[in-house]
Parts: structure tokens; C-alpha cells; sequence
């Protein structure tokens, strides 16, 4: 396993609709040990392949109760509304703000062998999977934030 460089907003990749994944190998296995141990790394709770430089539909969450690694995931269910706490991301560091998200949503997907899953997420989980599935489709939360902000302004308000 290695630590990767994160990309950095404005970097066009993370504008970019992420490929669908047909090759499930050792390169995928590589990819996801890799992405796991740059977003620990990074202190984060989530991390999409786009944010390491790679156009595939891969992402890694662990938002303190275990790793979970999704390939092709696609939400086929979402109810409920939250906007707390506010969002923020690896590729942009220094911001954050408020989104509005779904507070349940069901996922479905493949591991890391092709296999299909298929995960029930509430809350922060279901936070996070929507900021990293956004990040496959070429959105940051920043475009669809109520409002963005530097940590120390909120604190002089």
C-alpha cells in the first residue's frame, strides 16, 4: 500500500464524470488499499478515486465503524433531509458548507471481487457516501452548497 497524492480543486479530473469499472484485478485491489490509506492518512472520513487522479467509479468511507469499499455505486433509494454537520473536503482544504442530503439512502454496488452488494446508510455514513458518489459524477459540494465558508469565519459570527 502507498499514500497518493490528493488532487486539489480547481484540477479539471475532479469536474469529470468517473468510468464505470470492468476490470476487477489486482490493480482495483492495489487502487482501493491505496485509497484507504491516503484518506486515513489525511484524517478523512471518505475518498473517491477522482480525488487521487483516477476516472473510475471507486470510492472508500469509514466514517469510525469500519472501512467500506464500494465499486460502481449508484443510490437506488433516498428519504429523509439533513443539513449538519457541514461538509467539508480533502481536495478542498481550508472550506466548508452546508448541503443538504438525503438522511437515509440505500446503495448498491460491487466489491473489490465484482461481487454486488448492496448497503443501508443513515445519517454522517449516508452523508459521506453522497459527497463521494458526487465526486464520481464531476460535483463538488461546494456547487451545491446553501452556503461556503472558512472554518474561522463561522467562529467570529
Amino acid at each position: 500500500m502507498s499514500i497518493r497524492n490528493i488532487v486539489k480543486y480547481p484540477d479539471p479530473i475532479l469536474r469529470e464524470r468517473a468510468r464505470e469499472v470492468t476490470k476487477f484485478n489486482d490493480r482495483l485491489g492495489k487502487l482501493l488499499d491505496d485509497m484507504a490509506e491516503t484518506m486515513y492518512d489525511a484524517h478523512g472520513v471518505g475518498l473517491a478515486a477522482p480525488q487521487v487522479g483516477i476516472g473510475k467509479r471507486v470510492l472508500v468511507v469509514d466514517v469510525g465503524d469500519q472501512l467500506i469499499e464500494m465499486v460502481n455505486p449508484e443510490i437506488i433509494e433516498k428519504s429523509g433531509e439533513q443539513t449538519e454537520p457541514p461538509e467539508g473536503c480533502l481536495s478542498i482544504p481550508g472550506v466548508l458548507g452546508y448541503v443538504k442530503r438525503a438522511n437515509f439512502i440505500r446503495v448498491k454496488g460491487q466489491d473489490r471481487d465484482g461481487n454486488p452488494i448492496e448497503i443501508e446508510a443513515e445519517e454522517f455514513l449516508a452523508r459521506a457516501f453522497q459527497h463521494e458518489i458526487d465526486h464520481l459524477n464531476g460535483v463538488l459540494f461546494i456547487d451545491i452548497a446553501e452556503n461556503v465558508f472558512r472554518p474561522e469565519e463561522e467562529a467570529d459570527q
